[in-house]
């Protein structure tokens, strides 16, 4: 077969549609020499499918992992036909290539996952140009040499940096920033709507009328402004002309303000690269609209980068709260629709089937109208990601049902009636709020081009006043914010930590949400995203709403921030959750916890995608009947004032081992010596990595600024250092007392005096470890002090118990998703074992010891290089056996940690002259040789590696602890569920029977 010969045969060829299909593609593989389809598994004729929205589809020929072809008589509509490929093209294992053809002409599109559409036209007449006949060869061969070279993300990224650079450039010359976001946003869609074939109403129009404009005008700003003013004119109203093209009518309110900034030869050659170069139909709007957002908004710290959270992810909430519940309606509608149909069928009188058939239709366009009065709220949309998808979602579910309803006889809809009608949104950010809107239309116009739907006319964009600037949570005058009704609520609020709220918000707002959010709706501290939550909970008690689905970093399971969700879980159910998942904010990797809660009439609830009888506030799964709800558990009034957060510096404290080992041995005015306020420090990461030789200046909580003055040398540095940071600070306790740390825990300093060590935990981290520290070492804010220096509680509180029970009670935090442990809600909701509490293992004088019946050589002070382990005293009798098993077993851990550790044969142990004075403690230093060995021997590596002498330690901890709770049953294989049920049960006795006891000292 030729060129030559096939075109003879082809051209004004009158077989009909199915006879000439299999011809046509017979005679073009042998022109192509190349087998022809015969394998009903790879490549065949006639691949039945399944239509996404029910129904049987065929396509004329399809080959596994290459295409699906449709064929068609000339003359008959390329791009219905291209949509009924799409239809069924997931059911053929989504080919890389969708091809339609007419004989006269073969149209190939690609369709590979994240990458445009980038469709090549064979004519008839051209098949034989070498190149043509290549390209065919590789859709039956290769298809991924026609591959897209950028996909959809890189294009997107691409355009949006572009715009990004000219923004700046055009704010820098002084022209307003909103002027220019509203330009370059009328810029980028014209540029969508050329590319879409939409700018012109005429089918002789010119394609590239904004393309043209900026080609003519090249660097002639003048004459480019005078035209961009006239084409956004023609587009704003009906009937507009520009040149000799009529245009179509756009409206929607884009172009209500026209007003074109002055522009440069350099502005117009980036904006023509722009729409010459670049098919903004492949333009991603959840992509473009995040990354064009920074760009445009001169006040984003956010460098411009490739994060923005994918379509996946945000599905997690709109599946459940749109797609789930509105597919099961339609399918109890179908449902009753054949029900009805099948009734119809057996009655005899035309009359009776009519009024059937009224029936059935009845339910089908009742169903749509559910949909067209759908609405979905984001009450901070942001660029509108969320309620871009959130249409989407609704317009194939539409579809589906069109679709479904033809194939039951119910004749065939011309239209769909979802769509920007039935978003709404709130956006504080001016520039945001814009791109929301634009992000939407363009979305509608996508779906609509890609489902072979019409676009709507007439205008094309409908108006989108739903979408306000305003803010969501406060009016101008300080009172709370009122949102509009919807069935749905749904977004990513912004996630601002409780500690920075009113760093960033400022005094006056912050106050301003104290006021209008009550605390015990809203606590003061929490992270701004809980103000969201409250909103969409009692929207939906007000009738206003039916369910909501929100984003929140993943802390709002446990603290202050789970107010929120204990509020919801009292009124209604969490049905759906990803407790930790990834997500970027602002550029920045972050874990999140996706929720839904409210009333869909889904009788199922998911966790994790998993189905569960129920969802607790602190986001776990629950039975319903075996009482381990969590967020039930109470603090307890024997565990107060015991753990305590550690001192914030709020300032520049700090100082190298060096330095305040040479100021030990210099005199003061005072003749004090300088380790009164100059002390060894220890943070977090000295505690699960190795002691970095941190020091710190501490004048403690109560030195006068003259008294501290006195301590020469370390008054000078924080004269120096720190003084300068606190001139600055909001906060006028700081700024007045600037020689203290911000927080110095006054009540943490009082509890340890007296104890030669403590126990001490890092707030935040991967393991839960808890170590002795030296009465000496000040405990950094990101460790928690524990008050105690016996072993029993060291025991304890290292034990498999207090471990499941701190990480089900914690918060979690950061990338890494570390648990967070807290005074309030970890360790004063432990239940100890009876007669082993924090209450009875108090510090005793002399006399409680003797009345006790303790010799005075027991227990006695020692430094905490102990020798053998120190049991709690404590008056119960019956538990001193079990308090001295459990020392003994602590002690024993300990012990070989610190072997592995610091081991004699790599480490010697130094202190100066002056520290030992002090009563500082010994510094481990590697021995030569022995540094890098060292470096390893770490805390978190060893419990990365949990070697079997570390295992064995805790299972013999464990073992004695569980005698403590006389929990007589226990073996390592007990199910972590059945001991947090016990704890559970013995938090809420012993906090039960507590009287009110209101503590008294720091929390978290």
């Amino acid at each position: 077969m030729t060129p030559e010969r096939f075109i003879k045969t082809w051209v004004q060829n009158d077989l009909t549609e199915k006879s000439g299909a299999q011809s046509y593609i017979e005679d073009l593989c042998e022109l192509l020499q190349i087998d022809k389809p015969r394998n009903s598994e790879d490549f065949c004729y006639e691949k039945g499918a399944i239509k996404d929205g029910g129904g049987q589809g065929w396509a004329d020929v399809w080959k596994r992992d290459c295409f699906a072809w449709e064929n068609k008589k000339p003359g008959r509509d390329l791009k219905a036909a291209l949509a009924q490929l799409r239809e069924y093209a997931g059911n053929l294992g989504n080919p890389p290539l969708l091809i339609v053809c007419d004989r006269e002409r073969i149209e190939i599109h690609t369709a590979f996952r994240g990458y445009p559409d980038e469709p090549r036209n064979i004519l008839l007449q051209d098949i034989g140009d070498p190149v043509n006949l290549q390209i065919l060869r590789w859709v039956f061969t290769d298809p991924d040499k026609l591959k897209p070279l950028q996909s959809n993300a890189a294009i997107t990224a691409e355009a949006a940096g572009q715009f990004a650079e000219l923004a700046e450039a055009m704010r820098e010359r002084g022209i307003d920033p909103q002027q220019v976001a509203h330009f370059l946003t009328q810029c980028i869609f014209c540029m969508f709507a050329e590319d879409e074939g939409l700018l012109h109403a005429s089918p002789t129009g010119d394609r590239e009328i904004f393309t043209g404009i900026l080609k003519a005008a090249k660097t002639d700003s003048q004459k480019a402004e005078a035209r961009i003013k006239n084409l956004f004119a023609a587009m704003q109203k009906k009937g507009g002309i520009y040149g000799n093209d009529d245009i179509a009518w756009f409206n929607g309110g884009l172009f209500k303000t026209i007003a074109v900034p002055p522009l440069t030869g350099t502005d117009l050659n980036i904006l023509y690269h722009a729409a010459e170069g670049r098919d903004w139909r492949a333009i991603d709007p959840t992509i473009f609209g995040t990354l064009f957002e920074r760009g445009l908004d001169p006040n984003s710290r956010v460098q411009l980068g490739a994060h923005y959270t994918d379509v996946a992810t945000i599905n997690k909430l709109i599946e459940p709260l749109i797609t789930r519940p509105l597919s099961a309606e339609w399918q109890a509608v179908k449902a009753e629709i054949m029900a009805v149909q099948a009734t119809a069928s057996k009655v005899k009188t035309a009359a009776a089937k009519k009024q059937h058939s009224k029936t059935a239709a009845n339910l089908y366009h009742g169903y749509l109208e559910r949909l067209r009065n759908f609405r979905v709220l984001d009450a901070a949309c942001g660029s509108g990601n969320f309620l871009y998808l959130a249409m989407h979602a609704l317009k194939d579910l539409e579809h589906i049902a069109q679709l479904d309803a033809e194939a039951l006889g119910l004749g065939k809809q011309l239209t769909i009636e979802t769509g920007t009608g039935n978003v709404l949104g709130l956006e504080i950010n001016e520039y945001a709020a814009e791109l929301a809107r634009v992000t939407v239309w363009i979305g509608d116009i996508q779906w609509s081009q890609r489902n072979g739907r019409e676009i709507n006319k007439n205008p094309i964009l409908s108006s989108l006043d739903g979408i306000q600037h305003r803010d969501a949570l406060l009016n101008p005058d300080g009172s709370e914010a009122q949102w509009p009704m919807a069935d749905v609520i749904i977004g990513n609020p912004p996630f601002l930590g409780g500690s920075k709220k009113r760093g960033e918000l400022g005094s006056g707002y912050f106050n301003a949400l104290a006021k209008a959010f009550p605390q015990e709706r809203v606590p003061g501290g929490v992270d701004l995203v809980c103000y969201w939550f409250d909103k969409a909970r009692r929207q939906i008690e007000d009738g206003q709403a039916k369910a909501a689905g929100l984003v929140s970093t993943n802390s709002i399971r446990g603290g202050a921030n789970r107010t929120v969700l204990d509020n919801i879980c009292q009124s209604m159910p969490i049905f759906d959750a990803w407790p930790d998942e990834s997500w970027f904010d602002a550029g920045t990797a972050v874990r999140v916890s996706l929720i839904c809660f409210g009333n869909t009439g889904l009788t199922v609830a998911r966790l994790s995608g998993e189905p569960v009888v129920l969802i607790h506030a602190d986001l776990t799964a629950g039975d319903g009947e075996t009482g381990m709800d969590l967020t039930t558990a109470k603090p307890i009034g024997e565990n107060f004032a015991v753990c305590f957060m550690g001192a914030s510096k709020k300032a520049s404290f700090d100082i190298e081992g060096d330095v305040a080992r040479s100021w030990l041995s210099q005199p003061n005015p005072n003749s004090m010596p300088n380790h009164g306020v100059v002390r060894p420090l220890c943070n977090a990461i000295d505690l699960t990595r190795r002691n970095g030789d941190r020091w710190i200046i501490d004048f403690g909580a109560t030195m006068s600024e003259a008294d501290a003055s006195l301590y020469e040398l370390p008054f000078e540095y924080v004269v120096k250092y720190v003084k300068p940071e606190r001139e600055h600070n909001n906060r006028e306790a700081y700024r007045k007392y600037w020689w203290r740390h911000g927080e110095p825990r006054v009540a943490m300093r009082a509890a340890l005096v007296g104890l030669q060590r403590y126990i001490a935990t890092p707030a935040v981290a991967k393991h839960r470890i808890f170590i002795w520290l030296d009465k000496a070492i000040l405990p950094d804010q990101a460790l928690l002090a524990i008050a105690r220096s016996d072993d029993t509680t060291f025991g304890i509180l290292h034990s498999r118990f207090h471990e499941l029970w701190s990480l089900g009670l914690c918060t979690w935090l950061g990338v890494g998703n570390d648990p967070r442990y807290t005074p309030t809600t970890c360790f004063e909701t432990f239940p100890f074992p009876e007669g082993l509490t924090p209450a009875d293992t108090a510090p005793k004088s002399k006399e409680e010891k003797r009345a006790l019946g303790y010799k005075d050589s027991d227990n006695q002070a020692r430094t905490w290089e102990c020798i053998a382990p120190i049991p709690a005293i404590i008056a119960n009798e019956s538990q001193r056996p079990a308090a001295s098993a459990i020392a003994e077993a602590a002690f024993k851990l300990n012990q070989l940690r610190n072997n592995w550790l610091n081991p004699s044969e790599w480490v010697d142990w130094v202190i100066t002259a002056e520290e030992q004075k002090a009563g500082f403690p010994q510094r481990p230093v590697a021995k030569p040789g022995h540094e890098s060995e060292l470096k390893k021997r770490t805390l978190t590596n060893l419990y990365n590696a949990k070697p079997a002498w570390l295992i064995n330690a805790h299972q013999v901890l464990d073992a004695a602890v569980a005698q403590a709770y006389g929990w007589d049953d226990y073996t390592p294989d007990m199910p972590d569920t059945e001991i947090l049920q016990r704890l559970l049960q013995l938090n809420l006795q012993r906090s039960g029977r507590q009287n009110s006891i209101l503590p008294h000292h720091e929390k978290n």
